[in-house]
């Protein structure tokens, strides 16, 4: 299996949110009932822009074909599909907050290949460049064993409703990376 590593752009946004639907139905059925992952997918499977536009957002390519995407930012948003608590654009000091890994979805035809890895390895290795010393994330439960394999540790276990009250376990974990 050879695929490459790219820096999202915005040209990638429709690819990028067909990698996002198909992973939540094709990997979140192990996890979620069918009520979760249509609300998944749909408040759940939009890019956040400010990920292209800070350029911390990756894509990993195969044949010319987005099939994995994911990276990481320096601003307050931990994730998508909750509602706005206030302050998510707000850039993060590397000094005393973690750096977010945000939006990882593979295709599922191409789970378990490594790409989830080498997008999240490749994120922290720049969150740690640009002055952070940990990463935090929330994780869905379909990657959580993914994330526990690369050293992350659960912080806690979450049930927030997405836009149409549907509830969506979660964890959010974090990594010390400096």
């Amino acid at each position: 299996m050879s695929f490459s590593i790219r820096r999202a752009t915005v040209e990638d946004v429709a690819h990028i949110e067909r990698v996002m639907r198909e992973s939540l139905v094709g990997l979140g059925r192990r996890t979620y009932d069918e009520r979760q992952i249509a609300s998944s997918v749909e408040h759940v499977a939009h890019i956040d822009r400010y990920l292209i536009e800070d350029a911390t957002y990756f894509v990993a390519i195969d044949d010319g074909a987005i099939v994995g995407c994911g990276g990481w930012s320096r601003r307050g948003k931990l994730y998508a599909g909750s509602a706005a608590h206030g302050n998510e654009e707000r850039m993060l000091d590397p000094a005393t907050e973690p750096a977010r890994v945000r939006a990882m979805f593979v295709a599922p035809a191409y789970a378990r290949r490594g790409i989830g890895r080498q997008i999240l390895e490749r994120s922290e290795n720049e969150a740690r460049a640009a002055g952070f010393r940990e990463v935090e994330l929330m994780a869905m439960l379909s990657g959580r064993e993914m994330y526990s394999a690369c050293g992350y540790e659960p912080i806690e276990d979450v049930e927030p409703p997405l836009a149409d009250g549907t509830p969506l376990p979660l964890t959010r974990m974090k990594k010390r990376i400096a």
